[in-house]
């Protein structure tokens, strides 16, 4: 699962969830329910509906109706879900004057993650999740943020070279969005950090050098690598 999923790449989320609905599928696309919170809702307005970025097409009594394309269907839970008319977690667009209160979340999943375990702990849950495509991995470090079905959360830990990683819920988190109905084997929509991507890029580039220096493409990042190009 290479490609990223792009319904719209003009918008930003913070990964906070605004509310819970429900989503079930349409002749026209999705059809997103139990929205009346969020009103007044625009059309061409951008929704985060578990993490996936998607249009406001229609206007309907109690939510919205947004295109979606098949490889978004495929390529994420929104399909499953809308076929047992299941819930979803919604956030509207960040406004520039808005806190970003979790972080950057640009609404285009990487891709599945599975539940592996779910341990109610002291006061929190902890949730175990296991790429479904481990190049995912990389992006995974220890307090490090990961967007899980549209929510911003901070990684506790991980193995298999981030492959599989834990995060801790808070109550309120847990209480007030879809994870509280997760079960161990089913799928979740997830978003690598989006800073982490954008520096692999700048570094992958031809003339990477600009910050490393080096025209070696193996050559290693070390302490004393940093000391010879006069970085520390």
């Amino acid at each position: 699962m290479a490609n990223e999923i792009r319904e719209r790449s003009t918008f930003m989320f913070t990964g906070l969830i605004e509310l819970v609905g429900k989503v079930s599928r349409r002749t026209e696309g999705l059809a997103i329910g139990d929205c009346q919170p969020l009103f007044p809702l625009k059309l061409g307005e951008s929704i985060a509906v578990d993490g996936v970025c998607l249009t406001v097409a229609k206007l309907t009594g109690d939510g919205f109706i947004a295109d979606v394309s098949e490889e978004t269907l495929e390529r994420t839970t929104l399909a499953a879900k809308a076929n047992l008319g299941g819930v979803v977690n919604l956030e509207r667009a960040l406004r520039l004057s808005d806190r970003l209160g979790g972080h950057l979340v640009s609404g285009h999943v990487d891709g599945l993650g599975e539940v592996i375990s779910i341990k109610e702990s002291n006061n929190s849950w902890v949730l175990e999740l296991c790429w479904e495509d481990s190049d995912f991995g990389k992006y995974i470090c220890k307090k490090g943020s990961v967007t899980v079905d549209g929510i911003s959360l901070t990684v506790g830990g991980f193995s298999e070279q981030g492959c599989k990683f834990w995060i801790a819920i808070i109550p309120h988190t847990w209480m007030n969005t879809s994870l509280k109905y997760l079960q161990v084997g089913c799928f979740v929509n997830l978003e690598a950090d989006l800073m982490a991507k954008y520096a692999e890029s700048i570094l992958k580039k031809d003339g990477s050098n600009l910050f490393l220096n080096t025209s070696k493409p193996d050559e290693q990042v070390s302490k004393s690598w940093l000391s010879d190009h006069g970085w520390i």
